[in-house]
């Protein structure tokens, strides 16, 4: 693991109680038995003993008496996980000219059936409005609408917005994120507010994290292509026309070097390129505090998806690159990509359509809303794909869903693992089970997928939220919403 620099040191876990061999006569609130634990550390059998929202014991099988226990789940021949994190979501958010189709409550829906248990958002401002009052905009989104526990991220896309940094993250919101595109939006941000933010996030022991693009130069690929001759020659073809790796790596290469000089801890988001991972790699060999993620998308999917008659669907931001470029993130979950993620940000088939001009025969690939669903696939993806395929382990799948992301993300101590004093999250998974993907048997309100007809195992059959079973037999329960909850945040952790 990385040393954080002087200021970052990363706070101790949380001590761990009770111990186990204090707990065996208790009485609890529910019993797993019989399945096979995952951690990012070791894969072993074992029964977990809960009281209240919390772990109270892990211990060996049988030894625990199912009669001390209110309610008993048997994992017999289940993998259980700790609860996902989904550090990167967009729920009903406004983008493009319309809004996202998946809100709190279905949008949590999908990411309990998906084995994840936890979803960090990011409250945007609107024109003038300061980050407290994004945070309570996005409060007002999730509050008795969420299935899943919450948190967001909190863009800054104004200088008035630094004064309120310390502010916030004394109330629990230790990570803030800035564009480096969105110009027309009024998001962007420019080098020098990078710079100012990295010196705040040192000097408050928090967290940036940037959409790294280069905004001058994509805007000007965007032009020299905007005619009507190139957008019916190309279609939504030219998303990846216009957006070609360079356009990622330039912008990675510039933000770590404000990271570097500043040190400021910097996270990379949906990084999807391969010469990103090298840009990553080499930065952190250099002992500045960088992280990088990248998204399912990014590992399973290429351009040539916009070579099909809905092309347009696949549309997202950044674009889906090369098979090199997949190739190269999965060996970078071995290395500088320390989190898996979605970016979820869902829009119907209709919502897609908004940028074909029927009169014209063509459409304007500037105007269809970018971004893909994703909740509900991303731990089978990596269940299947991953561990299945033979690329990574059951505990690489947990370090790189759960515990790195609890960790960078200030929860650790309380999510990302299975442990006495943990939040009782818990994501049991059949191993046996599978099924082939479409709309209908997701959760999402989105009428299409992009892995459509992929038969994927990985998908929670039982999902505990803070001790509670919000999914059973796969079907999430209902009558559950708004027990998830927002969740204050610690100091990020550099690893």
């Amino acid at each position: 693991m990385m040393q954080p620099p002087s200021g970052l040191t990363p706070p101790p876990a949380r001590t761990l109680a009770p111990a186990m061999t204090n707990a065996l006569h208790q009485s609890f609130d529910s019993l797993v038995v019989g399945g096979t634990l995952h951690t990012a550390q070791r894969s072993f059998a074992a029964d977990i003993a809960i009281v209240g929202h919390r772990i109270a014991a892990v211990a060996q099988p049988g030894t625990l008496a199912r009669a001390s226990a209110k309610h008993v789940i048997d994992a017999s021949g289940c993998d259980v996980l700790p609860g996902c994190i989904d550090v990167h979501v967009h729920l009903a958010l406004p983008f493009c000219g319309t809004t996202s189709c998946d809100d709190f409550a279905f949008g949590s829906q999908a990411a309990a059936c998906g084995c994840v248990t936890s979803v960090i958002d990011f409250a945007i401002p609107s024109a003038g409005q300061t980050l407290r009052q994004a945070h309570e905009a996005w409060l007002a989104k999730a509050q008795g609408q969420s299935l899943v526990d919450y948190a967001w991220h909190l863009a800054i896309t104004r200088d008035e917005h630094l004064s309120e940094i310390e502010k916030m993250v004394e109330l629990g919101l230790p990570t803030f994120k800035e564009f480096m595109i969105y110009e027309s939006e009024g998001w962007n941000s420019d080098d020098a507010r990078m710079y100012r933010t990295l010196q705040l996030m040192r000097h408050h022991h928090a967290m940036l994290l940037v959409h790294a693009e280069s905004s001058r130069v994509l805007d000007a690929l965007i032009a020299q292509h905007h005619t009507p001759e190139q957008m019916r020659k190309h279609g939504a073809r030219l998303h990846p026309l216009t957006r070609p790796n360079f356009i990622e790596a330039e912008a990675i290469e510039r933000a770590a070097h404000w990271c570097k000089v500043t040190g400021g801890m910097l996270y990379v988001v949906h990084m999807s390129t391969a010469e990103g991972a090298e840009i990553v790699r080499r930065v952190r060999s250099e002992h500045a505090p960088l992280m990088a993620e990248t998204c399912t998308q990014y590992l399973t999917l290429t351009d040539k998806v916009f070579d099909g008659p809905d092309g347009h669907l696949f549309a997202c931001c950044p674009q889906v690159k090369k098979q090199a470029d997949v190739d190269r993130l999965w060996l970078g979950l071995h290395d500088e990509v320390k989190v898996v993620s979605t970016d979820t940000c869902s829009f119907t088939r209709a919502q897609k359509r908004m940028w074909w001009n029927e009169a014209e025969g063509y459409g304007d690939w500037t105007k269809i809303p970018m971004g893909l669903p994703g909740l509900d696939t991303m731990v089978p993806l990596m269940y299947t794909l991953g561990v299945q395929g033979g690329r990574i382990t059951k505990n690489k799948l947990v370090e790189l869903c759960a515990s790195n992301p609890a960790k960078i993300m200030g929860l650790w101590g309380k999510k990302g693992d299975i442990a006495p004093g943990f939040d009782a999250d818990l994501a049991i998974i059949d191993p046996r089970a599978s099924k082939i993907v479409t709309p209908k048997n997701l959760q999402s309100r989105c009428d299409w997928n992009p892995y459509e007809g992929l038969q994927l195992a990985g998908f929670a059959r039982t999902t505990l939220v803070r001790g509670r079973v919000v999914v059973e037999g796969g079907e999430p329960d209902e009558s559950l919403r708004g027990h998830g909850g927002f969740l204050m945040r610690g100091r990020p952790m550099l690893l």
